[in-house]
């Protein structure tokens, strides 16, 4: 089950001057930065309500995020949305006939196994489903 708006995570070139503007636009400093190697991105979040904003910025030529800006301008990437159990929202959403770009979910950012669904199975729009670590270990045990 889908629960909530998790974060929308923007594309940036430049992560040290999208962090200082999104610092002074949101009145707040992030609350955690991270290297994803697995991804090759480097991350920055920012709490807003029950909501984050991840900036994302690629860490070599073969990151998603470096490709990604490599044909549009920096903006929105991906909106990410919490679910109670991914396995269940990953076999769900196959069996819908939506095209899922991992075959299994994956360690992600911000302590989350994540799964995308692809763009063109979702009106062009990139999609992360995230459930935290922890809450996938109970819902497994």
């Amino acid at each position: 089950m889908f629960t909530n708006l998790e974060h929308l995570g923007l594309a940036v070139n430049d992560l040290e001057a999208a962090t200082a503007l999104y610092t002074t636009l949101l009145g707040q400093p992030p609350y955690k930065r991270e290297h994803v190697a697995s991804e090759a991105v480097d991350t920055v979040f920012f709490q807003v309500g029950g909501s984050k904003i991840e900036l994302l910025a690629g860490t070599s030529p073969d990151s998603a995020i470096t490709k990604f800006l490599a044909k549009k301008p920096e903006g929105i990437h991906h909106v990410a949305f919490e679910v109670t159990d991914i396995r269940a929202e990953m076999e769900r959403l196959r069996a819908a006939g939506f095209t899922l770009l991992n075959e299994e979910p994956k360690r992600g950012a911000d302590n989350k196994l994540v799964c995308f669904v692809h763009p063109k199975s979702a009106a062009g729009v990139l999609v992360e489903l995230c459930q935290s670590v922890g809450d996938a270990q109970s819902a497994t045990e």
